[in-house]
């Protein structure tokens, strides 16, 4: 039996992915992949994805060449959530920082703190927006 038949995709055959520095333990992201993200990841050893907003497949780095190569490919009871640890390079995150949980709520009014520094802007990442 092949580890797909366990997984449980969701109505738009997507499962989340929750990407985790395999180094520090640090969340660094989550995001959606469907079948051909999936098997891509597993062929490439580098993550890739499908954007729900974009409705397209695609591979973190493609652009910032902040690049996930994968360390480990986890699956959990339920078979409806993916933990895959990996080696970043860069930004996790498309706003510059090390992971895109990087703003902390700080209490019952809802207020938050940005909690890391922030590696690097957009700009710098992918260029001005023409």
């Amino acid at each position: 039996m092949s580890f797909y038949d366990k997984l449980k995709f969701d109505a738009n055959g997507l499962i989340p992915a929750i990407v985790q520095e395999q180094k520090t333990g640090r969340v660094v992201m989550m995001a959606w992949m469907n079948r051909a993200s999936l098997e891509k990841t597993l062929e490439t050893g580098k993550t890739h994805f499908w954007s729900r907003s974009r409705q397209k497949f695609w591979m973190k780095g493609e652009e910032s060449g902040h690049t996930q190569t994968v360390k480990d490919l986890a699956f959990d009871c339920d078979g409806d959530t993916l933990l895959i640890q990996v080696e970043q390079v860069g930004a996790a995150c498309h706003e510059g920082y090390q992971s895109c949980f990087f703003r902390s709520v700080t209490g019952p009014a809802a207020d938050f703190k940005i909690t890391e520094p922030q590696l690097e802007t957009p700009e710098q990442i992918y260029g001005k927006k023409k």
